[in-house]
């Protein structure tokens, strides 16, 4: 198909004009950069640990996006660092190659990809392999070869070999007519992009083929993750990570959404341990294969609030974005993921202020800071 010839130079070329990466859209309207360096040495798990015999083989497809190098190091942190192999179409930083296991690993390339999986005994399998939204709006076919395609050589090739799969879905595969206030598990999904509506399909894809396969599919809906290292460009719920960067450099933030505008939120360290945690899970406790997880739902006004308790004089003004607003108006504004919380015993470790003293301590203090406290 011409769609996909190429396709590893086209995303390239897609990722170089953009500076995205093929991984989960964390914030669906842009990519967030992670830091293994946030991932907590000491972090600790809800779940039953793995004996040494027991220790799955892993790999990782679209490694170098924004989840990938930290889940990377939180499992190798785990199941031990030759049992977690990174892989991606990019050449990875010196950092990153040599922190682990990393290939080369095209997810439209069936054979390649298959080749990996019974040379390397994979057992587990972390599909982060995506164009984003942004990306994908600007090529709909390139992102429905990638991201659907993709994920069918995967389904396929996860159920030859009895791997247990993790393909991440996100907030934005809901759409203006789904309940927003809470958002359940199971209820109406119209999306109105090309990323929504093919994780989407992962979601019913992989469902599909535990019950008519018995494939191991695991998947979670994460809200809009928030890290330190990300550089907000642009996307919708990048206010919460601009607004650090303008309280530490200039002690003035202008916020391009309503004061009152409710979204679901999570810190990178929650993000990545829910990950393992349902990878981890009893298959006997799991009721269904796609949940929903939430940390904390707040608004513009009440991260402020909380950061000027940082930085006293940091003075706060609004210029909405009407396409923003629209989207933010779209998208759920609180989670309900009371179900994740009783099958696998989920429970997140950062709530508001948590998430604030964390950032400002990984973003450093300036005068302005030290100062305040």
């Amino acid at each position: 198909m011409p769609i996909v010839k190429n396709v590893s130079r086209a995303v390239n070329q897609l990722l170089q004009s953009s500076g995205c990466g093929c991984g989960i859209s964390i914030v669906p309207v842009r990519c967030i950069g992670i830091s293994p360096r946030q991932v907590a040495s000491d972090a600790s798990f809800h779940s039953v640990s793995f004996s040494e015999s027991d220790h799955p083989r892993v790999l990782i497809t679209g490694g170098l996006g924004q989840l990938g190098v930290g889940l990377a190091k939180l499992l190798r942190k785990r199941f031990g660092k030759n049992n977690v192999i990174l892989s991606d179409i990019r050449k990875p930083a010196d950092n990153v190659f040599y922190s682990g296991p990393f290939i080369y690993s095209d997810i439209l390339d069936y054979k390649n990809l298959r080749e990996i999986v019974v040379n390397n005994r994979i057992t587990w399998l972390f599909h982060y392999s995506a164009l984003l939204s942004a990306v994908g709006e600007a090529n709909v076919p390139l992102a429905r070869a990638v991201n659907i395609t993709g994920l069918h050589n995967v389904l396929d090739i996860a159920a030859e070999h009895n791997l247990r799969l993790f393909v991440p879905s996100t907030i934005g595969a809901f759409g203006p007519t789904s309940p927003r206030d809470p958002t359940p598990d199971l209820c109406i999904q119209r999306p109105r992009t090309i990323y929504g509506v093919s994780k989407v399909h992962a979601e019913l894809m992989g469902e599909y083929y535990h019950y008519r396969y018995g494939l191991d599919f695991r998947c979670l809906r994460y809200p809009g993750i928030i890290s330190a290292d990300s550089q907000p460009g642009g996307g919708t719920t990048d206010y919460a990570v601009q607004i650090f960067h303008d309280a530490i450099k200039t002690g003035k933030f202008q916020c391009n959404l309503k004061p009152d505008t409710r979204l679901p939120m999570m810190y990178i360290d929650d993000c990545l341990r829910a990950t393992l945690e349902v990878m981890e899970a009893p298959a006997e406790a799991l009721s269904m294969r796609t949940y929903n997880i939430s940390a904390m739902s707040f608004t513009p006004e009440e991260l402020a609030q909380e950061v000027q308790k940082h930085v006293p004089e940091l003075q706060v003004t609004y210029s909405v974005d009407a396409v923003r607003q629209a989207i933010a108006d779209s998208w759920p504004m609180n989670f309900d993921d009371s179900n994740a919380r009783r099958d696998w015993g989920w429970k997140h470790d950062y709530d508001l202020p948590e998430l604030v003293t964390t950032m400002f301590s990984f973003l450093g203090s300036d005068s302005r800071i030290a100062q305040a406290n």
